[in-house]
């Protein structure tokens, strides 16, 4: 892989991942842009304790432009966008309309394809490689910047998501705080070990591997639907030995992810029926991509935890609990934070298995 890093018009950072080691990156961003003006502000709750972006300026970002107007595309014909060349493997920016900027952390845009009409799925296992290997270089270079805490890379699939632009791209959000949802797997991590005195995520890892909802079972990854799944098709994809965070997978567990987890992701385009991109009438299956890494700062709450008690795991769930159907976050669960999944784990972990390729 080779890395090259350089600056767009308005100061941003961009970074070109390469899997060609002669590959040259010298196209300059000849675009009249103004230096990006942030309002991000970070506000603690008082009530639940946790915190919440306030980035008023993110109002006026780019919207579902047409695909001849898209920005995350490479620049040629005349057309100039937020990559300057001609092409691309992977290209890692700096956000231009950052939730989170400054003292307040850091946002990323990150590119999978220069192709607009694929998507993750479509990687071959060498893009697939080499998106990881981005991935893990932007939680190394990120979690060194004094105002970052924790470093989450993740992808949003499909408009029913919310996604504003449908080219293959994924984010990466710094923050400068332990998120809420880390903060409750850390909670629940000390009550474990110091009940049990045993580490809380092994315990989970062997009962599900023992259990009837694993859906993908390779030499250093399991897939399985939790026994408590929140979302219709949820899965949890973890490294059979635990690590930290991507810095700590080992060079077995970099080779073999991509093939499983392009599995995975093309398992969920299957869930409803034959995909459109295999003939059939089903469109895309949305979904949300999520790892959960471990916090960089150690955190006193947290008392008889340290970060190397957290297990890396990457959290793969779709919205959609049928065919033309989605799941609203309706009074329960965004009044109170208590989800209600019309499809039992049992039988999303059943369908799962039964459309492998």
């Amino acid at each position: 892989m080779k890395k090259t890093s350089t600056r767009l018009a308005d100061g941003r950072e961009l970074i070109y991942y390469d899997v060609r080691d002669d590959a040259v990156r010298t196209a300059a961003d000849s675009r009249p842009l103004d230096p990006v003006a942030t309002t991000s502000e970070i506000r603690r709750d008082p009530l639940l304790g946790d915190s919440v972006a306030i980035a008023s300026h993110r109002q006026g970002r780019t919207y579902h432009p047409p695909a001849d107007e898209c920005p995350l595309c490479p620049s040629e014909g005349g057309r100039r966008t937020e990559i300057p060349d001609s092409s691309y493997d992977v290209v890692v920016f700096e956000n231009r309309f950052p939730s989170l900027a400054g003292d307040a952390g850091r946002c990323e845009v990150v590119c999978f394809t220069p192709d607009h009409t694929a998507s993750f799925a479509d990687l071959t296992e060498a893009q697939a490689a080499l998106v990881l290997e981005a991935w893990t270089d932007r939680t190394a270079e990120l979690s060194h910047l004094p105002s970052v805490t924790q470093v989450f890379c993740f992808e949003n699939r499909g408009a029913e998501i919310g996604v504003t632009l449908g080219h293959p791209h994924g984010q990466i959000y710094a923050y400068p705080f332990v998120t809420p949802r880390t903060a409750l797997m850390l909670r629940s991590l000390a009550g474990h070990r110091a009940a049990t005195g045993r580490n809380l995520f092994d315990d989970v890892l062997a009962e599900e591997r023992a259990g009837e909802r694993v859906v993908l079972d390779a030499e250093h990854w399991v897939a399985f639907v939790p026994y408590a799944a929140h979302w219709p098709y949820e899965v949890h994809l973890h490294p059979k030995r635990r690590v930290p965070d991507l810095l700590g997978l080992d060079d077995a567990a970099r080779t073999e992810f991509p093939k499983v987890y392009l599995e995975l992701l093309r398992r969920f385009d299957r869930i409803f029926g034959k995909s459109e991109r295999e003939g059939g009438a089903e469109p895309p299956t949305p979904y949300i991509a999520a790892w959960h890494q471990a916090p960089f700062t150690a955190q006193a709450e947290f008392e008889g935890v340290n970060r190397d008690d957290f297990a890396l795991h990457l959290e793969l769930f779709t919205i959609r609990r049928t065919s033309g159907k989605l799941k609203f976050l309706a009074g329960s669960e965004s009044g109170m934070s208590v989800f209600i999944n019309d499809v039992p784990p049992e039988a999303a972990a059943q369908r799962l298995r039964e459309v492998a390729s």
